[in-house]
């Protein structure tokens, strides 16, 4: 069964951008430009994963991560973020966040960071092959 992606962010640019990419690595994707549409679909689809952006006009990131994680706490989160503010981080950190990409990031390194927490399965320590 494919794994879910859901991209997150106000920006359609980036969203159409990391829809392409991860839909090329083989995920199902979905998208959502605010926050109550990324709730809906959260219930609805129950995603692997979701990239999260921080600045999101009305519920900004922090919320949506605290509502995900009280719908499935289980669904990764990635934030992204044209910001570098340090607190907002390290609270969605402490949120669950597993991992926080500062815009503009590079594709690749968010294409490799994503393959590694859905092809990893968590019972298992090793990787893949070894």
């Amino acid at each position: 069964m494919k794994k879910k992606v859901l991209v997150v962010d106000d920006q359609n640019g980036i969203r159409v951008l990391l829809m392409e990419v991860f839909s090329n690595e083989g995920y199902d994707t979905y998208q959502a430009s605010n926050g109550k549409l990324a709730l809906d679909i959260v219930r609805n689809v129950a995603p692997d994963l979701i990239l999260l952006d921080m600045k999101i006009p009305g519920m900004d990131g922090l919320d949506i991560l605290k509502h995900v994680k009280e719908i499935d706490v289980s669904i990764k989160v990635i934030m992204m973020t044209a910001y570098g503010e340090l607190d907002m981080i390290k609270e969605a950190t402490d949120l669950g966040a597993i991992m926080h990409f500062t815009k503009p990031f590079d594709i690749d390194e968010l294409r490799l960071a994503v393959n590694m927490q859905l092809n990893n399965e968590p019972s298992s320590g090793f990787a893949v092959g070894s």
